[in-house]
């Protein structure tokens, strides 16, 4: 029974996924001209939404995603094309704005981080390796327990004719 259920637990949930990022951009939002919708949905995929930080103001319920779609399909209107609307939004809220930020010196470190953070945490990953190899080499020393039960064994060898 579980095994039937599985997938369609999978499908239900694709599908409430599906739906959500289709709630993003809401009736009142689109224009009538479909060439214009069309262009403004695809600038809006390229910009971040500032509260969500990893979606596009496409996919975002946030009331600051629903201004930004709104100034984007504004600036379509007043006959920008897509180039000035895309540069219009990053002069007032900076490359960061952008999904995918132009390389230059000052994105230089957006583009950066992901590798530098991985680099990290694979020199972590090595130096507690390697720690833990150093303490698996070196043996612990025994205990007064263990010391005591050590010398009882190697006595009662000896008294059995220990040795060899």
């Amino acid at each position: 029974m579980r095994a039937r259920a599985l997938p369609a637990l999978a499908a239900l949930a694709m599908l409430l996924l599906a739906a959500t990022q289709a709630l993003a951009v809401l009736p009142h939002e689109r224009l009538a001209d479909p060439a214009l919708e069309a262009r403004a949905r695809g600038i809006s995929r390229e910009l971040r939404c500032q509260v969500c930080q990893n979606q596009s103001i496409d996919d975002s319920n946030a009331p600051l995603a629903a201004d930004l779609r709104r100034l984007v399909r504004e600036r379509l209107l007043a006959g920008d094309d897509d180039a000035r609307v895309l540069a219009h939004v990053v002069a007032r809220y900076g490359d960061y704005v952008r999904l995918t930020p132009p390389l230059r010196a000052d994105t230089a470190l957006l583009w950066a981080t992901p590798a530098l953070v991985l680099a990290a945490a694979l020199a972590g990953i090595a130096l507690r390796l390697r720690r833990r190899r150093a303490e698996a080499s070196q043996p612990r020393p025994l205990d007064a327990a263990e010391q005591a039960a050590l010398r009882d064994l190697l006595a009662d060898g000896e008294g059995r004719g220990g040795g060899r």
